[in-house]
């Protein structure tokens, strides 16, 4: 995981790329719960997305680093 990924002539942290890959899924995530309305049972909707991105991240570095191997 530690590197830099060549984005058009440009090194970018490979961390910032798999931190918007997570950001893309946590979006899709947020749609489908505003959409089927579970965030209406949630107290805080700030703190849960935050819990919901840092799950997400995780997995998308596992996910990368079975690839990487």
């Amino acid at each position: 995981m530690i590197g830099e990924i060549d984005v058009l002539g440009v090194f970018v942290p490979s961390v910032l790329v798999l931190m918007f890959i997570a950001y893309l899924v946590n979006l899709a995530i947020r749609t489908v719960l505003a959409r089927v309305g579970f965030y209406r049972l949630v107290w805080h909707r700030s703190i849960f997305d935050l819990g919901i991105y840092v799950l997400v991240l995780g997995l998308v570095v596992i996910v990368s680093h079975r690839f990487k191997t």
